[in-house]
């Protein structure tokens, strides 16, 4: 029999709040998270916006020196774990470390000591090349490190699948529960690619907003006026455990991972399949997963992007998934406040369906003005939504045909 697993804790560094509460308040509130670049010089470039996390500082959450051999995405991904663990109640101490686990996801890794690294090759020479280069540069080291900080001895992995990369790692997690291998399991995902590199990479692949005059309308998902995505960074960290074990010692529930699914387009690197159908069978698998039917979803967390190709797909999957159900579902792109957090998206957005389920609110689509013929449905635009939400459904669609959702459910 499939255990049952619950979300008891969660935890967020985002462009629009460092914690749970003003994370909320401002999705609510319609606030954007993106602006003006600061990191480096964007003038050589046709986007130059970013959602940035503001005011983290690393030694508020991590020793001073081992904060230096940690990149910034490792760096999040501690803070946001520290916040859910908290935010959870949870007494590691009284847990079975060895039933205990974290399953991450992370799109590219210490990109930024890669960049600052070359740097060092080039200026000074090999032999001044960090020894910590490598571990701070590997993706699944934010996971390592929270099993380290945590004594955690059960399964510790790393899901690299581009922009399902959290929600993957999210779904592989209630897997793990369901089979009865462990009692808890952090999960979610973390991403810093704030980098010239890594910027100058999307600007040449033409993916990105090039809004230069209103830096918070620069993401527009759905609306026919969309120019891109917005690159954003950032970690979540939900504490999923056995329902089982959260009873056991009283924990609060926010709500129950109840269903997953993952598919791949096998199409193109870059494009979602045509119709979304990639997306189609990611969604349908996770509902029949959840034992839910397509009328009970009240709300849908879409990847919506902002991007032409990616808000028609998804549309046109939703209404193949759907049916006649579409036009009354609640959707919205909550990237266009919080940027596009790419490995780690999945995870500030699962924790968001959480939260919609909790309060009975549901968080708008920004910048949405202009309808486009081919997203035709209810995008909450531009002002949230009091409504009760008892089963919501997220979607994360990534480069090389990557789909991922998970289902989430009131706790009953």
């Amino acid at each position: 029999m499939k255990q049952r697993a619950v979300i008891t804790g969660m935890g967020v560094i985002s462009p629009v709040g460092n914690n749970l509460e003003e994370f909320w308040d401002n999705l609510i509130q319609g606030k954007s998270g993106i602006g003006p670049l600061t990191r480096f010089d964007t003038s050589s470039l046709s986007t130059k916006v970013a959602a940035e996390v503001k005011n983290f500082e690393p030694t508020d959450w991590i020793d001073k020196k081992e904060s230096r051999h940690m990149d910034r995405f490792a760096q999040f991904a501690i803070a946001a774990a520290k916040l859910a663990i908290q935010d959870a109640g949870l007494d590691f101490e009284q847990v079975n470390k060895e039933r205990a686990g974290a399953v991450l996801g992370c799109g590219i890794g210490g990109v930024i000591t890669f960049e600052e690294q070359k740097e060092v090759l080039m200026s000074k020479g090999s032999g001044r090349v960090s020894p910590f280069f490598v571990p701070m540069l590997i993706s699944n080291m934010a996971a390592g490190h929270l099993s380290i900080e945590f004594g955690l001895q059960g399964s510790s992995m790393t899901i690299v699948t581009a922009c399902a990369s959290a929600t993957n790692a999210i779904g592989e997690a209630l897997r793990i529960i369901q089979r009865g291998e462990a009692d808890v399991v952090l999960c979610g995902g973390t991403e810093a690619p704030l980098t010239s590199l890594a910027f100058a990479g999307f600007c040449s692949m033409k993916a990105m907003s090039t809004e230069k005059e209103n830096p918070e309308q620069a993401c527009r998902p759905f609306d026919k006026r969309r120019s891109g995505f917005v690159m954003g960074e950032g970690a979540g960290i939900l504490v999923l455990e056995s329902l089982q074990h959260a009873e056991a010692r009283g924990a609060r529930v926010y709500a129950e991972l109840a269903g997953y699914g993952s598919t791949s387009d096998a199409f193109h690197i870059t494009s979602p399949a045509p119709g979304g159908t990639g997306a189609v069978r990611a969604m349908q698998m996770a509902i029949d997963d959840a034992g839910l039917n397509v009328r009970e979803i009240d709300y849908i967390n879409a990847h919506g992007t902002g991007t032409g190709p990616n808000d028609s797909a998804e549309t046109a999957a939703i209404k193949s998934v759907f049916g006649g159900a579409a036009s009354k579902l609640a959707i919205s792109s909550t990237k266009s406040m919080t940027g596009h957090l790419m490995g780690a998206a999945g995870a500030i957005e699962a924790i968001i369906c959480a939260l919609a389920i909790q309060r009975g609110a549901i968080p708008p689509t920004i910048n949405y003005a202009e309808p486009d013929p081919e997203c035709d449905l209810d995008y909450v635009p531009n002002t949230s939504r009091q409504q009760e939400v008892k089963a919501s459904l997220s979607n994360s669609l990534g480069f090389g045909g990557h789909n991922a959702t998970i289902v989430l459910k009131k706790f009953a």
